[in-house]
């Protein structure tokens, strides 16, 4: 039987040393294939770009992509951005609640995006292979109605992130995964309107608590994932950095441990799984 191959897209790439050391350490040992990079994050200097940028010397071995970034503790690098909160971008809650009440400026969103894709082109020299969302913001009330427009003006071959469950396999219980279906109602056929490719299918949304069992979650994330589809993940070490610009610390490095473990290849094998080969040629096919 034909293995499947998915995409294994490390999320936040830039967000801190300690989450770019470990990102790049599993795409060495071929435990990824995938890294979404936040450009508007504080660690993505020339250096940390180069050596990610290195990994694909030779036979490529990461698909590179844009993580566009409007919520959280890091600064627009537009001049006019707005809404803003004491200089930084305001949370998810708020922005989702702008965003459903359509609060949110269309052509300040516009400058947003744009600045942040021509900044990932500035900085890796082509565009990105693919583009997706910080806390899946590219799914929102007007935020999709901007990033799929400038997706496609700019980056016309990259694809674009939907996070849509396999059908058949989506539990009721799990109430992050379904918040994130209804968002993404009609995203999907949106792109496809403005001539962008998506992801078949997606996975990785799952509670982050301290209860959460990385290891026993991970496998239900394969269930009927189909050739292309997309697995989202956060790998990482906890540094000072992480702690200041993000909650999610601890479980980034339950994750480095189960991908860098022998347990995570003998996983796919047994689901008849296996992680996609980039092409390298600035515009991956999903």
């Amino acid at each position: 039987m034909v293995p499947r191959r998915i995409w294994l897209c490390a999320d936040d790439y830039g967000i801190s040393p300690g989450v770019n050391r470990a990102i790049r350490k599993l795409v060495e040992r071929g435990r990824l294939n995938a890294t979404s990079v936040m450009v508007a994050a504080p660690h993505l200097g020339d250096d940390e770009a180069h050596e990610l940028g290195l990994l694909n010397t030779g036979e490529p071995r990461v698909a590179i992509g844009l993580h566009v970034t409007l919520t959280g503790r890091f600064k627009p690098l537009s001049d006019r951005y707005h809404p803003q909160s004491h200089g930084h971008f305001i949370s998810n809650g708020q922005l989702l609640s702008r965003a459903m009440a359509r609060r949110l400026n269309p052509n300040l969103l516009t400058l947003e995006i744009a600045t942040q894709l021509r900044t990932f082109l500035e900085i890796f020299g082509r565009p990105p292979d693919f583009v997706d969302g910080h806390q899946h913001v590219q799914l929102l009330p007007q935020v999709r109605d901007a990033f799929l427009r400038v997706v496609a003006e700019t980056a016309p071959r990259a694809w674009v992130r939907q996070c849509g469950r396999v059908p058949g396999v989506r539990s009721l219980q799990d109430r992050k995964a379904l918040v994130i279906d209804v968002l993404n109602l009609g995203f999907r056929s949106q792109a496809a309107r403005l001539g962008l490719a998506t992801n078949p299918a997606f996975a990785g949304a799952y509670a982050f608590t301290d209860k959460a069992d990385f290891a026993a979650i991970f496998p239900r994330f394969l269930a009927g994932m189909p050739d292309g589809g997309l697995i989202m993940c956060h790998p990482g070490f906890v540094d000072a950095e992480l702690k200041r610009l993000d909650p999610l610390t601890d479980l980034r490095e339950r994750e480095f441990a189960y991908f860098n473990s022998q347990q995570f290849p003998e996983v796919l094998a047994r689901h008849g799984v296996e992680l996609a080969r980039p092409a390298g040629n600035g515009a991956e096919a999903p």
